[in-house]
Formats: C-alpha cells, structure tokens, sequence
C-alpha cells in the first residue's frame, strides 16, 4: 500500500515562479542554506511541496495578524 507524503510537487522553476525569484536563486539559497526551504530530492532533481513553500511564505510574513477563529 502507498500512502501519499507529499502535497503538490513545484520543480525548482515552478517554485521560484511562486516566490517571485529566479531558479538559480533557490539552488544558490539551498547550497549556501541561506533560508533553509524544504525540499524533496527525487533522483538527481529537488522538488519542492507547495503546502512548505506557502508555510515558508506565512513564516516570513511580516506584520500578519494570527487568524482568529470565529464563534459559531
């Protein structure tokens, strides 16, 4: 039985084009682990979930106001 791990896969290009950067940009951030941006190695490529991209972007979000749940 296969269970799935992972959320949608980005390829590198694809993640960047989420992040607003260049795809040479993430492989120079994961060499030098400048932000430390999970990502998945899937023979010789890295892919990169969209559900830890998006967690990424909410963790660099500045001034966010925590969600506040309302009563029902």
């Amino acid at each position: 039985m296969v269970t799935s791990v992972s959320s949608e896969l980005l390829t590198r290009q694809q993640a960047a084009e989420l992040l607003g950067v260049k795809s040479r940009t993430l492989a120079v951030w994961h060499c030098v682990h400048r932000y430390g941006i999970p990502l998945v190695k899937v023979g010789s490529r890295c892919m990169y979930r969209k559900t830890d991209l998006d967690r990424w972007l909410q963790s660099r979000t500045v001034g966010a106001v925590p969600a506040v749940s309302s009563p029902e």
